[in-house]
């Protein structure tokens, strides 16, 4: 395959990427078949969309993919017991794991059962005191005041301490890896257990509450009785899906989809009030909820209060959502001053160590292991490499892991732990999370390397740039984009489109804050378009494009739509360029 525009090292030194000669044949016979716009029609080549499911991909039905719940293993057992809690009005709590998709679980719950007049003791661990997943007391004590517990987004491999849940009954609803064993519960339903196909690997912790939520209500309807309102609940569905990074493909996108609609609504005080505090100015997408409300969430359980992110999604009080608001919008701000120091000593030490190897590491002593996940991603994203960060606190470490595309991190990581080589450890195949012992660092490190080099990782370079198309300054219009937008949401597993500028001449740059770039750019026949570059001077593109000297550049990003003042204009995400 030829270099996208002859760019074979970019300013960022990545090489640029174009559509296959199959995928630039299938894009123009869907362009004759459909009469859709040729760049809208690039983007579906790209997904594999035929002509003849076109118009069904465009307006995604959730009726036609949402899959049946009864077709993960003890999901009929699982909603049978809990409309059991429900109707003799039985003592509920729900453990809840302290990220986006645990916080949004455990609040479908909450509401699900508050339109039922049924409180839950929502439980959320502390995640430095008792670290991921059930733990022993705190299941003990739950077991003591409550007939059933439910684990939400953890539990799968929590053996020990569903053991310790004497006296009541204990149902899981979970994503994460599952070992050879199931715990000792009533109910495990999981679409990443060992028997299970695997067809529903891709749903998050939420998607799988509310697949159960969707068989309660159908049991109740079979019983001749009315459930609540289950597409009210789709938000917190979408929410958890886009910060959970689960791939936007299949029943995920017609979540995401529905669920952002459900949010633009307003009607949750929590989700609103995050919104005002997050000044989101526009109606919501997935970049919100990956960028804007899903971090400010996930505060809470990173640097804060570990259940503030799950009270807020399920309150129905407004005025108490925005000052749980206002709280975690201030411990971002904490979090992201932590994380900036811990990912500056991080990436030295990566560096130093070599950025080439299958794996990239790092190890810190007090590192807060509320920020080493996000760091890890910043490492991954910066080598194109799986990384690990972990936080050093007396004998053991506290560490987070992700990967890249095909290197499965959570099956080397519960393999290492089956080793013995940490003391615990698990995920999913981009996210895991781990325990080590401070003397088994270093041969835990070299032996996760060899299992994931076994897989590929560190055989690629920097990230090839893939692009979907050409376009000029003129042709990126607001019809365009809202054209391009009906193939989404954009985002893990369904990557946003990008497009190529050629010979770009740019005739305006300003240098905006510490390290970003605007520019307006045009093709010499009078079109122009603005674009901004975030970052930019933490990279050659800065100083590259700010001093052009009227060189003509190659641009390429993602095309994206400003609101200002009631008037949308089109507005070019820059994410790289290469002297023409």
């Amino acid at each position: 395959m030829s270099d996208f525009l002859g760019v074979s090292s970019s300013l960022t030194g990545r090489r640029w990427v174009g559509p296959s000669v199959e995928i630039t044949r299938a894009a123009e016979l869907l362009q004759q078949d459909t009469a859709l716009p040729p760049a809208l029609c690039a983007v579906l080549a790209r997904r594999g969309v035929s002509p003849q499911e076109a118009a069904g991909f465009l307006e995604p039905k959730l009726a036609d993919l949402l899959p049946d719940p009864r077709s993960l293993k003890d999901m009929e057992k699982a909603a049978t017991r809990f409309l059991q809690a429900v109707k003799t009005r039985q003592r509920l709590a729900v453990f809840a794991d302290y990220d986006v998709d645990g916080g949004s679980s455990g609040a479908l719950l909450v509401t699900w059962l508050r339109a039922m007049e049924l409180r839950a003791t929502l439980y959320v661990p502390d995640r430095i005191d008792e670290g991921y997943g059930p733990n022993d007391e705190a299941m003990a004590a739950l077991a003591r005041d409550h007939d059933l517990i439910i684990c939400v987004d953890c539990g799968t491999l929590s053996h020990g301490p569903i053991a310790a849940a004497k006296g009541a009954d204990v149902i899981v609803l979970d994503h994460h890896l599952g070992g050879e064993t199931l715990p000792d519960c009533h109910a495990v339903v999981n679409p990443n257990r060992q028997d299970e196909s695997g067809d529903l690997a891709h749903l998050c912790a939420a998607s799988v509450v509310f697949l159960m939520l969707v068989e309660a209500n159908r049991q109740m309807r079979d019983a001749g009785a009315q459930g609540p309102d289950l597409m009210y609940l789709l938000d917190l569905v979408a929410l958890a899906t886009v910060a959970d990074v689960a791939p936007l493909i299949g029943v995920n996108r017609a979540l995401v989809r529905q669920g952002l609609k459900v949010m633009a609504r307003r009607d949750r005080p929590g989700i609103v009030a995050l919104s005002d505090v997050a000044r989101m100015d526009s109606a919501p997408n997935s970049y919100h909820l990956g960028f804007l409300l899903g971090p400010r969430v996930n505060a809470g359980g990173r640097i804060g209060q570990a259940d503030l992110g799950a009270r807020l999604l399920s309150t129905d009080n407004p005025d108490e959502a925005r000052a749980m608001a206002e709280r975690l919008d201030q411990l971002n701000t904490e979090r992201r001053d932590i994380e900036s120091a811990v990912r500056a000593a991080a990436m030295e030490q990566a560096e130093e160590r070599g950025l080439d190897a299958p794996l990239v590491w790092a190890a810190g002593e007090g590192w807060h292991p509320g920020v080493v996940g996000i760091v890890a991603s910043r490492l991954k994203e910066a080598t194109n490499r799986p990384a690990i960060v972990i936080g050093l606190d007396g004998d053991e470490g506290k560490g987070s892991g992700r990967s890249i595309s095909g290197v499965d991190l959570g099956a080397s990581i519960q393999k290492l732990a089956a080793e013995g080589l940490l003391i615990k450890g698990g995920g999913h195949k981009m996210a895991a999370g781990l325990t080590v012992a401070r003397d088994q660092l270093e041969s835990a490190m070299a032996r996760l390397s060899d299992l994931l080099a076994k897989q590929g990782a560190g055989s690629a370079g920097p990230a090839d740039l893939k692009l979907d198309a050409l376009l000029m300054p003129g042709a990126a219009t607001v019809e365009l984009v809202q054209d391009i937008d009906k193939a989404g949401p954009f985002g893990a597993g369904a990557p946003a489109p990008r497009f190529a500028f050629p010979e770009a001449e740019i005739r305006f740059a300003k240098r905006v804050g510490d390290s970003h770039l605007k520019i307006t750019f045009g093709d010499g026949l009078g079109a122009r378009l603005e674009a901004i570059c975030f970052g930019a001077f933490d990279t050659p593109l800065g100083p590259a494009l700010e001093s052009h000297g009227q060189a003509r550049f190659h641009l390429a990003g993602r095309l994206e739509l400003n609101s200002w003042g009631g008037r949308q204009t089109v507005q070019l995400r820059l994410e790289d360029a290469a002297p023409a």
